[in-house]
C-alpha cells in the first residue's frame, strides 16, 4: 500500500530548509553592525556559497537514492 504525503518529497523539503536557511543569513547580516562595504561583500560571499552548495544537491540527491533504492533490494533479497 502506498502512503500519500501530499506530494511533498524530501527534495523539497531540503530545498525549503536550504532556503530557509539562505534567507535567515541574509536576514542576519542586513542587522549585523558592519558598515555597508562589509555587508555587500558578505552577501556576495554568500551567495557564492549558496549557488556552489545548490551546484551539489541534485548529486547529492541521486547518490543518495542510488543508495535507498540498493539497501531496499538488499532487504527484500534477505526477506
Amino acid at each position: 500500500m502506498s502512503q500519500n504525503n501530499g506530494g511533498v518529497g524530501a527534495g523539497t523539503v531540503l530545498m525549503a530548509f536550504l532556503a530557509g536557511a539562505a534567507v535567515g543569513g541574509v536576514v542576519a547580516l542586513l542587522y549585523a553592525p558592519h558598515d555597508g562595504r562589509k555587508t555587500r561583500q558578505k552577501l556576495l560571499e554568500l551567495g557564492d556559497d549558496a549557488r556552489e552548495t545548490m551546484g551539489r544537491v541534485p548529486q547529492a540527491m541521486r547518490e543518495a537514492e542510488r543508495a535507498a533504492v540498493a539497501t531496499f533490494s538488499e532487504t527484500l533479497k534477505k526477506g
